[in-house]
């Protein structure tokens, strides 16, 4: 094996691997979970991604990972890419997204591979359903031992707790989502909805979701934990019927807490207060959902929220498991151990994807570097929130500026050690 780019000087403390710390968050009563609630899984998701390589796309033997090329020569850096305002924008591909995917898997004047993950705070479907969706969009392979969706990292929290309340997505598909990441017992608004229709005074089930949801009585039901996996899509239920919760008597709907200490944790995919859509304008995202959640907890129980957790960007947690899943990555189709020595990830949040990435290569060996395009929340115009290493116009124009950099780097020190060795 062998690598043709060379290691970047960055020296800095390594992060802690266990200890339980405080997370960056855009708000307030965000607390990171435990160090064993955010380890990997790779072993599992690397198993579904054997099984599922060749889903999608037939390609010739110039698209897969496994040839030759792939195999002989590996760089030291990869990238990892957050997918809407970045290769998708309101269900369509960005014009110049296929052609840097395609330089990425060979079609670069160096003729190689570069390892790639896709980091998204996006989620309310299967990894595996994500994947073909995105393989279909973006004309490649893409496996799910590539992929992470803002709640991949939950389904290491299933066996802590029993009975919880999922909410967010389309229709059933996050009961789906949490059922097969081993929750036991999961239940939906509509759930609670059809046990009681005026728990939600404004609006009524439909047929269909009369006909999805399940038949319950909630009055003989503790509650232990919320996880909002996908952002919700009708926010006045979703919203009465958390706080309905969190102010209850062990998470037992219909009863009321004199302390209001005695109601279950809350979880949060991800952060984002906004994200790009097609329309002009951002849309608000799960992160306006949990300040929305604590200020009318504030407002009803005169006390702030202390038991909220957010996943996702820029949690420091989500980092370091994109980085054991872009370690796993390059072993498992690049037969190269160890992390890239430089990872490019791109983004369009400055909040979250910028944040985050600056943040994590603080604390660690490898260099982290962020860029920020222009096709997604942050706009041209105004000075964004966390400063990227650069700017560029697309994601097309980001991996040429990695791959130059990386480039000019390598070039530079192979004329170091002719030097040298003249010498």
């Amino acid at each position: 094996m062998s690598n043709i780019f060379p290691r970047h000087s960055h020296h800095a403390r390594k992060l802690p691997p266990t200890a339980p710390t405080r997370e960056l968050c855009s708000g307030p009563t965000i607390v990171v979970p435990p160090a064993a609630f955010m380890a990997s899984t790779i072993a599992d998701t690397l198993a579904i991604a054997r099984a599922h390589a060749d889903h999608t796309i037939d390609s010739d033997s110039s698209d897969t990972e496994s040839d030759t090329s792939t195999k002989s020569v590996v760089p030291t850096y990869a990238f990892a890419f957050d997918i809407d305002g970045v290769l998708i924008k309101g269900g369509q591909v960005i014009p110049e997204a296929k052609k840097a995917m395609r330089i990425l898997n060979g079609e670069n004047e160096d003729g190689i591979k570069v390892p790639y993950i896709f980091l998204t705070n996006g989620g309310g479907r299967t990894e595996e359903e994500r994947c073909k969706i995105l393989s279909a969009q973006l004309g490649i392979p893409v496996s799910p031992g590539q992929f992470i969706c803002g709640h991949t990292p939950m389904r290491e929290m299933a066996a802590s707790y029993g009975t919880v309340l999922v909410v967010g997505g389309e229709g059933e598909k996050c009961r789906t989502v949490a059922e097969g990441y081993g929750f036991r017992d999961v239940i939906t608004p509509g759930d609670i909805m059809r046990w009681k229709s005026n728990v939600t005074p404004f609006r009524k089930l439909t047929e269909d979701e009369f006909l999805n949801s399940r038949e319950r009585d909630f009055s003989q039901v503790d509650i232990e934990a919320i996880f909002v996996f996908a952002d919700s899509r009708h926010w006045g239920d979703d919203s009465q019927i958390i706080m309905d919760l969190l102010m209850s008597v062990n998470g037992r709907m219909g009863t009321l807490s004199t302390t209001f200490e005695e109601g279950p944790p809350i979880y949060f995919s991800h952060n984002d207060v906004v994200w790009a859509t097609d329309f002009d304008l951002n849309r608000l995202g799960m992160g306006a959902l949990r300040i929305m959640i604590e200020a009318l907890y504030k407002a009803r129980t005169g006390k702030t929220l202390n038991t909220a957790t957010s996943f996702g960007k820029p949690q420091m947690g989500t980092f370091r498991y994109a980085t054991k899943v872009l370690e796993q990555w390059r072993r498992d189709v690049f037969g190269e151990n160890g992390p890239p020595q430089t990872v490019y990830f791109v983004g369009d949040t400055p909040e979250s994807d910028i944040r985050g990435t600056n943040e994590f290569d603080k604390q660690v060996d490898e260099e982290w570097c962020s860029i920020l395009v222009k096709t997604g929340v942050w706009q041209p115009g105004s000075e964004p929130a966390y400063k990227p290493k650069v700017t560029v116009d697309t994601v097309l124009d980001a991996i040429k500026w990695g791959m130059d950099r990386s480039r000019t780097a390598a070039l530079k020190e192979m004329q170091e050690l002719n030097s040298g060795s003249a010498e």
